[in-house]
């Protein structure tokens, strides 16, 4: 999101359709390293206080001014130096970048944040939201982090490759001639390790909450408080497996799934997406200048027809090039994250509706998903000639394939897609055949770990708040309550009857139950609600 991406929409279609443009979702690059197996992870655990690990737990984080024209001047800027290869902690280093805002009066220590995406840079996203947490610096420093390949943290990178996925993918060629297209997904594999260097070996959420554990320590803190948005869930989920005594107080916010396999986890964005969509007809035809008219059910009709009409017969773009019904596809399901956005979705659409202007909508065009702030959103806020044009799908991509086991092979990979075509289809008639592609992603790539579906439950930790959204369409409801009993009795569950992806920006209520646990340890009980915004702040 802050890496600068290509503005042209071919580009910005591998950024949000090839990879997916959702968080949880995408991808594929080589990811699986030595500690893969439920087994092997034990044994890293072992030797995480070993005499390997001791330059890296022993060192403490130097803060100062962030550089950057468009940072805070009282946001501060950091590092820790972690193993490249954990099962080697002797080896290769590479640095994880940090930023903080101080506390403002005597602090307790430190609040660690993760926006989502995967892929998503904390640096710059604490930058430009920094105002949502403000609250939090009464008792916290509050910090985040650039995950190892994102942003300042050794971003990882697929160079041309980037175009070559998108094509492989863009259209309906992965479903007429699979063979061709995994062919080129397996290519362009290569191009990725070629241009993304070493750390790509050694990315995913296993190895990312080890880093967090070198940060704990470098940060002074005995336990880790934490707050994390849709991706940011896993990652929080994968930390308290691996270090259970070391959780302090934790939110996992817009929860992620542990378990489903990526083609079904696609199927329920398809489904979450198609609801929201709905929802947010059901709030345009109660407005006059709506552009798809008064009746919400032909309005859903002529969402259906105008995809189908710019597939065939796309319009001229900003930049000149095909703006596609796929385009506006991925622009809407960018616009449903947050509610805020929805009067913005109905002048966009209209401008496209009326004049053909197709502006409004690639605005929406970003790629990746993280927590949803608040107000204007900048870019480029990391050094733009140091992160790649294309790391945030890059890395969306490189993550998730890291932390999912399967690899269907390329027969199994023809022989499936027609039966699922019909099942995105039927989940969602705008968003199925965009989210379909996923399947095909992963294809070619060495197996992520089995460690997040067979480890990750039946924690022994101190509790943790978990928040999900029932009109959410990147994580739906049941991911927060299905995790919530596989996690076990640590788990506490918020129920927020709202729309949008998570809750923390979008409900008032939401926001101060969680304050009030990372501040006080006051925990709402167990399946309590915040109503929905509309109707105030909500209650319990």
């Amino acid at each position: 999101m802050q890496a600068k991406l290509e503005t042209r929409p071919s580009v910005r279609r591998c950024a949000v359709g090839g990879a997916l443009g959702l968080a949880l979702l995408g991808a594929g690059l080589p990811a699986a390293n030595a500690t893969t197996t439920a087994t092997a992870t034990a044994t890293a655990t072992a030797r995480d206080a070993g005499p390997g690990m001791s330059r890296f737990y022993d060192q403490k984080v130097k803060w100062s001014a962030c550089e950057g024209t468009d940072m805070p001047k009282d946001l501060q800027c950091g590092k820790v130096t972690v193993p490249l290869d954990y099962a080697r902690p002797e080896g290769r280093t590479l640095d994880v970048a940090l930023a903080r805002y101080r506390a403002t009066g005597d602090s307790r220590g430190s609040v660690l944040l993760n926006f989502g995406g995967p892929g998503g840079s904390g640096v710059s996203e604490l930058a430009v939201g920094g105002k949502e947490f403000m609250h939090l610096t009464n008792g916290y420093d509050v910090v985040t982090f650039d995950p190892r390949g994102v942003g300042r943290s050794s971003p990882v990178s697929c160079g041309p490759a980037t175009l070559k996925i998108m094509e492989a993918t863009g259209g309906d060629g992965g479903l007429t001639d699979p063979e061709d297209v995994l062919k080129r997904l397996r290519d362009a594999a290569a191009e990725c390790a070629k241009y993304s260097g070493p750390v790509l070996p050694h990315i995913g959420t296993v190895d990312a909450a080890r880093d967090m554990e070198v940060m704990r320590r470098a940060l002074g803190d005995d336990r880790l408080n934490y707050l994390g948005f849709s991706y940011g869930t896993r990652l929080g989920a994968v930390y308290a497996a691996r270090f259970p005594d070391k959780v302090g107080r934790m939110v996992l916010d817009g929860v992620d799934t542990l378990t489903e396999p990526l083609t079904e986890q696609g199927l329920a964005g398809a489904r979450g997406q198609q609801t929201a969509l709905e929802n947010f007809l059901d709030w345009c035809v109660e407005d006059i200048a709506c552009p798809f008219g008064l009746d919400a059910r032909d309005a859903r009709d002529q969402v259906e027809r105008l995809v189908a009409s710019l597939d065939s017969d796309p319009v001229p773009s900003a930049f000149g090039e095909p703006f596609t019904g796929q385009d506006m596809v991925g622009a809407i399901g960018q616009a449903l994250y947050s509610r805020e956005l929805w009067p913005s979705l109905e002048r966009a659409l209209a401008q496209l509706l009326e004049d053909g202007d197709t502006r409004g909508l690639e605005g929406f065009s970003s790629g990746g998903v993280t927590f949803p702030v608040r107000g204007d959103r900048g870019a480029g806020l990391t050094d733009e000639e140091d992160v790649p044009m294309d790391n945030l799908p890059a890395a969306l991509m490189a993550i998730n394939c890291a932390d999912d086991p399967d690899r269907p092979t390329a027969a199994q990979v023809t022989a499936s897609l027609g039966r699922l075509r019909a099942r995105y289809e039927e989940a969602s008639p705008v968003f199925g055949r965009y989210r379909l592609t996923q399947v095909l992603m992963c294809y070619g790539r060495p197996k992520g770990t089995d460690y997040i579906r067979a480890d990750v439950k039946d924690l022994d930790t101190a509790r943790m708040l978990l928040v999900g959204t029932r009109g959410d369409p990147a994580t739906p409801y049941r991911w927060t309550t299905e995790t919530a009993d596989r996690l076990g009795p640590s788990a506490v569950v918020l129920d927020n009857r709202g729309e949008g992806h998570t809750g923390y920006a979008s409900s008032e209520c939401v926001h101060r139950k969680v304050d009030d646990f990372l501040l006080y340890g006051s925990l709402p009980p167990d399946g309590s609600s915040c109503g929905p915004e509309s109707a105030g702040t909500g209650s319990d």
